[in-house]
């Protein structure tokens, strides 16, 4: 119960950065990225932007639901 609830409060603060934070998936010259490529660079763009509200990177789950709602918007 007391990991779940960590977990939830850790959620909490990930969704504020993951709002504001913005990966615009263009190639260098200004076309959108589609495919493989689109998805690889979200991944790295999204697991480089996780972290706390106090600036700290996320790790393990806190991580990974960060990257997953990322991921999705």
């Amino acid at each position: 119960m007391k990991r779940l609830t960590v977990l939830a409060l850790l959620s909490v603060f990930a969704t504020g950065p993951a709002l504001a934070q913005s990966c615009k998936a263009v190639s260098a010259d200004g076309k959108p990225l589609a495919g493989a490529a689109k998805t690889s660079y979200m991944k790295k763009c999204c697991e480089d932007s996780a972290k706390s509200a106090e600036g700290k990177p996320l790790a393990g789950a806190a991580k990974n639901s960060y990257v997953k709602k990322c991921m999705k918007g």
